[in-house]
């Protein structure tokens, strides 16, 4: 990506097409989790827990609650469904006997690397194009999109 030099109006024209885009990735990215879900047996928030679960597990059921914004007794329902068929285990944690911990199993984690493997072999491509401070930049920007979304979904969690 190479610097260009903007009028503001063009600026307004592309942070409008860049929200528009990440609008229509969000969308796209709904779907083919759907998709993913439907074929493993899941429904779309069992799957986003079972991620959240990978990514920061083990993880307390409450803070699972908290990090996908949703009531501790849902939370219940969709670990008890997520147990049933083999996606997560409840273990005790270590530091503290009493308190659970739940670990995604990767057995089963294999499933959906292979649903996901046309997604992920088309995302290598695309960065393939870019060089590495393109990437950078795009890194970046994803990253600091993702504390926006976190941070809009907790103010609207906690009204």
């Amino acid at each position: 990506m190479t610097s260009i030099s903007a009028t503001e109006s063009d600026r307004r024209r592309l942070t409008a097409s860049i929200k528009q885009s990440l609008r229509a990735l969000s969308i796209q990215l709904s779907l083919l989790n759907h998709q993913v879900g439907a074929r493993a047996g899941l429904n779309d928030v069992d799957l986003d827990c079972l991620d959240l679960i990978a990514r920061h597990g083990p993880i307390s059921p409450s803070s699972l609650a908290q990090r996908a914004a949703l009531h501790p007794a849902t939370v219940t329902g969709i670990l008890d469904r997520l147990e049933r068929g083999g996606w997560v285990v409840r273990e005790r944690d270590p530091a503290d006997r009493r308190a659970v911990r739940v670990r995604a199993l990767r057995d089963r984690s294999a499933e959906l690397v292979r649903l996901y493997a046309g997604m992920n072999s088309s995302m290598s491509g695309i960065c393939d194009g870019y060089g590495a401070a393109e990437l950078a930049v795009l890194a970046d920007f994803l990253g600091r999109t993702v504390e926006a979304a976190r941070d809009a979904t907790e103010r609207l969690s906690g009204e």
